[in-house]
């Protein structure tokens, strides 16, 4: 059987639906979608959008991605690895922790090929995108259910991590972890009757492994792949669950908070 194919990943009979990746987001067809991407795209932009900054997802680096920032007349964000071999603590990254504790600007473009390509997919087909992970899983969730209630369908996308050698997409357990944090809520608030049974999965799979969560968060890949070259930190950051009130919304081309005036 091919999983892989849209006819197969079809939840359209139900309004709460979850899926994995570029494919995942294609399949969805919601109102509202969001985009958990936990290490470290979407904590990322919930950190930044907590100091009330604006952030423009792009899907490039490089020279297309500097042009665009100079357009809107935001800062480049820099990949983790630029910041340090440019022996500056001044420079905005794709770090959370940098993002939470370092400089301050009104304006960022924030460069990442897998949650910004996807939030960009999912904008261009007519959905609401919100950007999603453990620190805003109650506030995500909360205004998921205001949603709900006024019929709107809701799915949620674990960006998981591309594979660039193979182009294959790897399923990432801090992105299922957020997804599942997010689910856990809404079935809390009774909506269990209207999730599709992926979605609900990867709730009950969230119950199961809540005790363990910081203990899973830093045993994952992407976790250790970050401690690697020093960035520990952001794994703490990341799986600080429920510590933020923040919905950043995707609108007109910057994510922003969604209860800004």
């Amino acid at each position: 059987m091919n999983l892989s194919s849209d006819t197969e990943l079809d939840q359209s009979r139900h309004q709460v639906r979850f899926g994995w990746g570029v494919v995942g987001a294609r399949t969805l067809d919601t109102d509202i979608a969001v985009v958990v991407d936990v290490l470290s795209f979407s904590t990322s932009v919930c950190v930044a959008v907590e100091r009330g900054i604006s952030v423009y997802p792009f899907p490039l680096e490089g020279r297309q991605a500097e042009e665009f920032a100079r357009a809107h007349d935001a800062v480049l964000a820099v990949g983790r690895l630029e910041a340090t071999e440019l022996g500056t603590n001044t420079a905005l990254t794709l770090s959370p922790d940098a993002l939470k504790t370092g400089p301050y600007a009104s304006r960022i473009v924030l460069p990442s090929p897998n949650g910004s390509t996807i939030s960009h997919q999912l904008e261009s087909s007519g959905a609401s995108v919100i950007a999603g992970c453990l620190r805003n899983a109650t506030a995500v969730a909360d205004y998921l259910a205001e949603r709900i209630n006024h019929g709107d369908s809701v799915g949620i996308v674990a960006t998981g991590e591309l594979c660039s050698q193979e182009g294959t997409l790897r399923l990432a357990l801090e992105d299922h972890l957020g997804a599942g944090a997010i689910f856990s809520e809404l079935a809390g608030h009774g909506y269990q009757g209207i999730m599709s049974p992926r979605a609900l999965t990867v709730a009950d799979y969230f119950d199961s492994r809540r005790p363990l969560l910081s203990e899973l968060m830093h045993a994952c890949e992407s976790a250790k792949e970050l401690q690697g070259i020093g960035f520990g930190v952001d794994i703490e950051v990341a799986s600080a669950l429920n510590d933020s009130p923040t919905v950043p919304v995707l609108d007109s081309g910057a994510f922003q908070d969604s209860l800004r005036d």
